[in-house]
């Protein structure tokens, strides 16, 4: 009998690990994303996009005060979506 809580336990543990590794690379990804949008497209490769125009103003521009924060919203809700199907995938659900 301890033979199988042991072995269920260890199930656990690495669905655990499971369900954290997949959490962290999430947000990493969206991380990554946010950063390259905000500071990368609004900072860094600002002057490559200052060719294209979008309302009226530069695209490098437009990231630096309005993309980033659109960016991010999408990244909110993309996030929500992600974690609620991972936590039903680990039966770690809210009900």
């Amino acid at each position: 009998m301890a033979e199988g809580s042991s072995s269920s336990a260890s199930r656990g543990a690495q669905s655990d690990k499971g369900y954290w590794a997949a959490n962290v690379r999430i947000i990493l990804v969206c991380l990554v994303i946010w950063a390259v949008c905000s500071f990368g497209f609004g900072i860094l490769l600002r002057p490559l996009l200052s060719g294209i125009s979008v309302g009226g103003t530069d695209l490098g521009f437009w990231f630096a005060q309005q993309g980033s924060i659109l960016v991010f919203l999408a990244l909110i809700f993309f996030y929500a979506w992600r974690m609620n199907r991972l936590d039903r995938e680990h039966g770690v659900e809210e009900e």
